[in-house]
């Protein structure tokens, strides 16, 4: 007998009518019409399934901190920095666990069941870095937690960064990270991301730098990660997050650095929601969006993710854990607003994500994890643009997460008594 058997279902790909069975927390067969005995039998009618969503860009110890000790008023990145230098030394670990725990039952009841985030290990205690590994340990049972080590007072500006970011990786952060162009200098930048690249290559690691988050069109260190990832025989496992500076630089030096990239196999995640806000605020008019080139990189072939990068924070005082805000925002900023951008911004919450992860598991095939999220719409692009109500959410099989289907009741004669806003 199944544990888990999923009817009449739409997947991502556009197939429709599919059937998916569970045994041992696992997918054993995806077929057209199943009809087998379960412990669990749910009929999706029609509705799409989708493997869970992914967010490859987070700040987790910042994240439900908004208003301490005070609120961004420029609403700048710089500023933004400095309030989180300011709220560091009063943090204790009871408060971030406790906020941190909060968020991922957010995730969890919007379906999203993979986090990548960066903590800060700039301050001496680790006092971050050990919060939250102890709450990975503590959702490891409904939620994949991957922490990078962030100095985000900079590798070298911080004299005691290096040492304090090797420290967390023995404790147990599994990613290198960086911030090239918060050095003092684009040299100092070049030379940090050499040094994390290295450290990464002989420690086995994956490295995801926050680079080139300006812009500023000369802030240039995405060229260095992608030329120290070939190098050192990186490629596939190394991302470049923001590299917002790119929306600002010359047509000619970016048909020179796409190639690169991909070559490199360097992956690249936007964080549309924070990209919109943050960036152009030195602009007047016209204004700059300052997301990074969404479109052009997936067209040269490199894989791109979006990130929620921070939920109510010194940095965006909104968010909700929503991935499909997410897609909702790229879409628009991107303006991908055709049938296959659109669903490609789908993919940058869940497939693409999931690679840039390196997820075990992930998907909707036979031997992967029973991991995937019910949604009220029938298919991605319709998922995007209701932002879907998330109907159940399994993991390996297990329900950890159910919505009741969303329905207004109509008042108004003549007319149908309940409005689900699909058209079909």
């Amino acid at each position: 007998m199944l544990d888990l058997l999923v009817k009449n279902a739409c997947l991502p790909d556009g197939r429709t009518g599919m059937s998916l069975a569970v045994r041992g927390g696992v997918i054993v067969e995806v077929a057209p019409g199943l009809d087998a005995p379960a412990h669990e039998v749910t009929d999706a009618q029609g509705l799409l399934l989708s493997p869970p969503f992914v967010d490859a860009h987070f700040h987790m110890d910042a994240t439900l901190s908004h208003g301490l000790p005070r609120v961004n008023q420029s609403g700048t990145l710089l500023e933004g920095i400095a309030l989180w230098g300011e709220l560091k030394p009063l943090l204790t670990q009871e408060a971030l666990i406790e906020r941190a725990l909060t968020y991922c039952d957010w995730a969890v009841a919007k379906g999203l069941l993979a986090i990548r985030s960066h903590v800060d290990i700039c301050d001496p205690r680790l006092l971050a870095v050990e919060a939250l590994l102890d709450v990975k340990r503590r959702v490891a049972p409904y939620l994949d937690l991957q922490l990078v080590a962030f100095p985000q007072d900079g590798a070298l500006r911080d004299p005691q960064a290096m040492d304090k970011l090797k420290r967390a990786l023995a404790m147990g952060v599994e990613v290198v990270g960086g911030i090239p162009h918060f050095e003092r200098t684009s040299e100092q930048g070049a030379l940090s991301v050499k040094l994390l690249c290295e450290l990464a290559a002989e420690q086995g690691r994956l490295v995801d730098m926050h680079c080139d988050e300006s812009d500023d069109p000369l802030s240039r260190h995405i060229e260095t990660l992608a030329f120290e990832t070939r190098r050192l025989g990186l490629e596939g496992r190394v991302t470049g997050s923001h590299c917002t500076s790119m929306h600002s630089m010359d047509n000619y030096y970016v048909s020179k650095l796409l190639p690169l990239m991909f070559e490199a196999g360097v992956s690249v995640i936007a964080n549309p929601l924070v990209n919109i806000t943050l960036q152009g605020r030195h602009d007047s008019y016209p204004k700059r969006r300052g997301m990074t080139r969404v479109p052009e990189l997936l067209a040269a072939g490199v894989n791109v993710a979006f990130g929620h990068d921070c939920v109510m924070d010194p940095w965006y005082s909104l968010g909700s854990g929503d991935m499909l805000e997410v897609a909702h925002m790229g879409l628009h900023v991107a303006q991908m607003t055709s049938q296959q951008g659109m669903r490609a911004c789908f993919d940058a919450v869940t497939l693409n994500a999931a690679k840039v992860m390196h997820l075990k598991g992930y998907g909707l095939e036979v031997g992967c994890d029973a991991s995937f999220v019910l949604l009220q719409a029938r298919d991605a692009v319709e998922a995007i643009r209701l932002r879907a109500n998330r109907l159940k959410v399994w993991r390996k099989g297990v329900l950890v997460a159910e919505t009741p289907e969303v329905l207004t009741q109509l008042r108004v004669e003549g007319r149908p008594g309940e409005v689900g806003f699909s058209q079909r």
